[in-house]
């Protein structure tokens, strides 16, 4: 089974999306850059099959290597408190 099939089956449905929400972001500012996705991979260090995984949202793909190309294309991501968990539901 795959790394990112069986470490999403611990992970909030929340969560998931946001990863998706990182992915699509991540995409959208790679190609809004002009450029394919063996450039990005060159210049983040990666191997461009770590960015396909990174634009299709698995879950698998280290952290560093989502906030890394997140800001590479200069996208900034808030992390905060969703609403319901601070009321504490």
């Amino acid at each position: 089974m795959a790394q990112g099939k069986r470490i999403s089956a611990e992970i909030d449905g929340r969560a998931l999306q946001a990863i998706k929400d990182m992915g699509a972001a991540a995409r959208l500012a790679r190609t809004s850059a002009g450029e394919g996705q063996a450039v990005a991979a060159h210049r983040l260090g990666v191997h461009v099959q770590t960015i396909a995984r990174i634009e299709s949202g698995e879950p698998g793909v280290a952290i560093g290597h989502v906030l890394g190309m997140l800001a590479l294309y200069g996208v900034t991501w808030e992390l905060r408190k969703s609403e319901e968990d601070q009321r504490g539901s």
